[in-house]
């Protein structure tokens, strides 16, 4: 296996801190939250044997300066930029062939909006719990709870409106029995204090704009057959974790796969989830001519959604995505 490499890559208005492993096709991790490329580090040794991993500091996180005007600094981050970034990325990584990408959380509303905009340069994109809030049936409960987090940065600091958003997200989630204490991998540790430093940035720059993102179902359908929505096992009843990538799969008919653990299983469970990542990668395309029925918990609303996500005329009870062409109502 070949060493691991860091390296830096000029970009609009920011420097990027970039880390690559392993050797082979190029595997593009993109992190979320108030995360960087160490929030990878449990799982890059195991895709490193198979990929040449690359694993970045989002701009304005880390490592990863802003070097635009004070003005720009400060604004709301979006998710064209954040998305161009990584193209840039693997131009210069991975110039000449597709690569596959994994994003979690933030970082899988940047995969999505990757894939939608420069589909040629991917060969597969695993979006895990995208938080695209537009999708749901009633998002105004989540992005009201969004607001309340960001307000409370500004009033009360980051403790606070970190302990708001797990306290206002917790509904549904699976509660484990404690198991023996394992030593966290080097780099998730060195991450820790970085994470801490980030959370302005995330809470208040990143959280609301990505999670109002509303994806281009449009550009997504065609290539259908290259997006793999997936949402963690325990994330099944956390309507603002599962329900995006459950609703995202509806209306581009794909199947949603299940990834071990919750919303930060590539973390509490590396292994598992390199080993279920890797198993999706090595399978072929499914057919691009597919039909899925949303289930009840996550079925459509009244009205359906039109090309962007949003309300249309009533009657939609199924989504289809012919080969070639966007998905129809039935």
């Amino acid at each position: 296996m070949h060493p691991q490499r860091t390296g830096t890559l000029p970009v609009p208005g920011a420097t990027l801190h970039y880390e690559t492993l392993g050797s082979g096709p190029v595997l593009l991790l993109i992190p979320g939250g108030a995360g960087d490329a160490g929030l990878y580090a449990g799982m890059t040794p195991r895709l490193a044997t198979r990929y040449t991993v690359v694993s970045y500091d989002p701009r304005g996180l880390s490592r990863s300066p802003l070097t635009g005007p004070p003005d720009a600094i400060g604004a709301e981050e979006e998710v064209s930029v954040w998305s161009d970034d990584a193209r840039r990325l693997l131009d210069l990584l991975a110039p000449d062939e597709e690569a596959v990408v994994l994003g979690c959380s933030s970082g899988a509303v940047v995969a999505v909006d990757l894939l939608a905009r420069h589909p040629r340069r991917l060969r597969r994109v695993v979006a895990h719990e995208p938080p695209l809030l537009e999708l749901l049936p009633d998002p105004a409960p989540h992005r009201a709870l969004f607001a309340e987090v960001r307000e409370l940065l500004r009033t009360r600091g980051a403790e606070a409106a970190m302990a708001r958003l797990g306290e206002g997200l917790a509904h549904g989630a699976v509660e484990r029995a404690p198991g023996p204490a394992t030593e966290l991998p080097p780099g998730i540790e060195e991450m820790a204090p970085r994470m801490h430093a980030n959370l302005p940035v995330f809470l208040g720059r990143v959280l609301r704009s990505f999670s109002s993102a509303v994806p281009d179902l449009a550009a997504l359908r065609p290539v259908a057959h290259r997006l793999v929505p997936a949402a963690g096992r325990d994330s099944r009843l956390q309507t603002a974790l599962y329900g995006p990538a459950a609703r995202l799969a509806e209306l581009i008919g794909s199947p949603l796969e299940e990834f071990p653990g919750g919303h930060l299983g590539a973390v509490e469970c590396p292994r598992e989830f390199a080993d279920r990542l890797l198993a999706v990668l090595d399978r072929p395309s499914p057919p691009r001519d597919r039909r899925v029925t949303a289930p009840s918990e996550w079925s459509l609303p009244e009205g359906g959604l039109d090309g962007a996500g949003r309300g249309r005329a009533a009657g939609v009870t199924q989504v289809t995505a012919p080969s070639g062409g966007e998905a129809r109502a039935d």
